[in-house]
């Protein structure tokens, strides 16, 4: 009897024993005379399932988890092959309520597809986003990523179609396309889910951008603490060169895009542009002033479109079904989906692929299940370190960019991270100015010193040393780093410990050497 079994190679489920438990699969069955082939997969993103395994059978496929190594005798014993009865048995995984809720977009191909195959890829639809491209001029293809409201998923939310045409517009022998891969956000896993298990998809969309702004060559900047990312994206660029999908004649059509992968060297402050560009560059990751901006003047001075995985990893769906297609999701300005990354004390972490306007409740509660503990819900921070902390009565705004900003709160990479209410919020908010303090490239005062000082100053704020005092010291440097940091590292430390300090006041007073010494 011959099988398939797909096995998930996401480092989630590496860590939790995917490896182990694919090779005591093909060893079992094998023992019991199966003919048993084993794909492995990225993550469908329910990540408290995993390692999650799936057969295919005739009515589709199957799925079970999480599986232990302990587990594989009885699976296989029970009728792992044809889908038989286990207590692991979760059935066919597209109709579980997590991820027939969703909008999977973007995240269609995610632990259904071999993610270092072009032809499972192409299989399931892979390219042809790049096919109705290249039907295109560069003007049509930009004008698709315009119309279809997509913002960049970065953080930053800047229409990708206005800094698409700049660099289609820019006037230049020779143009980049680069790709922000350096995922630091606490709480955040989207990108390296992506390039796990669909990178394919990522390259697409950075091919579909290098024809629009006549780009021919393109870097993926990728975070070091991803190597099998980086595995797994080397090996899907030099396949996609040898299928004809990259390098001099893409697809036959005469275009050149020539791909690689750099790994940075572990600093948060990477995810900022113009640092990248400058650790690309092989220098120290400093920010850059602006202007001028890289759109015009990028890497090596040249145009450069910098986007994130998921702005990139959008755009096949776009020009495969239309800008309206993509822009039929979401809300107001805020149009498609957005990757939600559901983490923190948490019952059921994982990734959420959803249009733009859920609630964070929903996301929490109907997604998420409540905190791991048990225990009530304190504080939701969204939108990583510099994301602010919402309390309760907040949790009814929707994830949308104009929603967000008017709570002073930001959607950031799409993280979520949950706090249950034994959470120290004078803490977190010293926290946000001692992340700061670690990871601020140094180039301007405001960020450098003042988050510095501000550790200090939350220091005696949490020994009770003049708590009234010192919180207006902390305000007084929030609004020197708001107003005169050059990027968003210190323009946003602000947002978190503000936050934390007008939401949750009661963590700020009556403190004293009892609370320190109780630490």
């Amino acid at each position: 009897m011959s099988i398939t079994l797909y096995v998930p190679r996401d480092a989630v489920a590496l860590g939790l024993g995917a490896n182990r438990v694919a090779r005591a699969l093909f060893a079992g069955a094998e023992r019991r005379g199966l003919d048993v082939t084993i794909v492995r997969t990225g993550s469908r993103g329910m990540l408290w399932l995993e390692p999650m395994v799936e057969v295919a059978t005739p009515e589709g496929r199957i799925a079970y988890g999480p599986v232990t190594l302990s587990d594989v005798d009885g699976l296989l014993d029970a009728g792992l092959a044809t889908g038989g009865e286990h207590a692991l048995r979760l059935g066919d995984p597209e109709k579980m309520p997590y991820l027939a809720r969703q909008h999977r977009l973007t995240f269609q191909r995610c632990g259904v597809v071999d993610p270092v195959s072009v032809e499972d890829y192409r299989a399931h639809g892979g390219y042809n986003g790049l096919e109705a491209a290249l039907k295109l001029d560069a003007a049509g293809i930009v004008g698709q990523v315009r119309d279809s409201g997509l913002r960049g998923r970065g953080g930053a939310g800047f229409p990708a179609g206005i800094k698409w045409n700049t660099v289609m517009l820019a006037s230049s022998e020779q143009k980049y396309v680069v790709c922000n891969a350096d995922e630091g956000d606490s709480g955040t896993f989207a990108d390296r889910m992506m390039m796990e298990g669909d990178p394919f998809n990522l390259i697409e969309g950075m091919t579909i951008a290098s024809i629009a702004t006549g780009a021919t060559r393109g870097y993926i900047y990728l975070r070091s603490e991803y190597p099998q990312a980086f595995a797994t994206l080397k090996e899907a660029i030099a396949n996609a060169g040898k299928g004809g999908f990259l390098g001099d004649n893409i697809m036959g059509s005469g275009k050149a895009f020539h791909l690689e992968v750099r790994l940075g060297a572990g600093a948060y402050i990477c995810g900022e542009e113009t640092s990248l560009l400058e650790s690309l560059e092989g220098r120290r990751g400093i920010v850059r002033a602006k202007p001028p901006i890289p759109a015009l003047k990028g890497f090596l001075g040249q145009p450069t479109l910098v986007n994130n995985v998921m702005t990139f990893t959008a755009v096949p769906y776009i020009l495969e079904h239309g800008a309206k297609a993509y822009a039929d999701y979401g809300m107001g300005r805020s149009l498609g989906t957005l990757a939600i990354q559901l983490a923190g004390n948490i019952k059921h972490g994982g990734l959420i692929e959803y249009a733009f306007g859920i609630t964070l409740r929903e996301i929490i509660e109907d997604f998420g299940g409540g905190t791991q503990s048990g225990r009530p819900i304190r504080a939701v921070q969204v939108g990583g370190p510099l994301g602010a902390y919402f309390p309760d009565h907040l949790l009814d705004t929707p994830l949308d960019y104009e929603a967000m900003a008017a709570k002073k709160g930001l959607v950031g990479h799409g993280g979520i991270v949950v706090f249950d209410d034994t959470v120290d919020m004078a803490k977190q908010a010293r926290f946000a100015f001692e992340f700061c303090a670690v990871e601020s490239c140094g180039k301007c005062t405001p960020c450098r010193i003042g988050a510095t000082r501000g550790v200090e100053t939350m220091d005696k704020v949490i020994a009770g040393i003049r708590p009234t005092e010192n919180l207006a010291i902390v305000a007084d440097l929030c609004d020197v780093m708001t107003d005169g940091s050059l990027c968003a590292m210190g323009g946003l430390t602000p947002m978190p410990v503000m936050s934390a300090i007008t939401h949750f006041p009661e963590d700020f007073q009556q403190r004293g050497p009892m609370s320190v010494a109780a630490e």
